[in-house]
C-alpha cells in the first residue's frame, strides 16, 4: 500500500547585524515551520539544521 506523502515546509530569514568591535557578522536567523505555525529564532546554521530534523523526525 502506498501512504499519503509527508510535506513540511520550512521558512529561513537571516539577517546579518554588524557589530563593530568584532570582525564577523552576527547572525539572527528565523525558521518558521509552515505546517505547525511554529517560529524560533537561533544564530547559527547548525541550529537551523537540528531544528528541522527534530521536526522532520516528529
Amino acid at each position: 500500500m502506498i501512504t499519503q506523502p509527508s510535506v513540511a515546509s520550512f521558512v529561513v530569514r537571516c539577517a546579518s547585524l554588524v557589530d563593530i568591535d568584532h570582525k564577523d557578522p552576527v547572525w539572527r536567523i528565523t525558521v518558521s515551520h509552515v505546517q505547525g505555525e511554529e517560529e524560533i529564532s537561533v544564530a547559527s546554521l547548525e541550529e537551523v539544521y537540528e531544528y528541522m530534523k527534530d521536526i522532520l523526525s516528529r
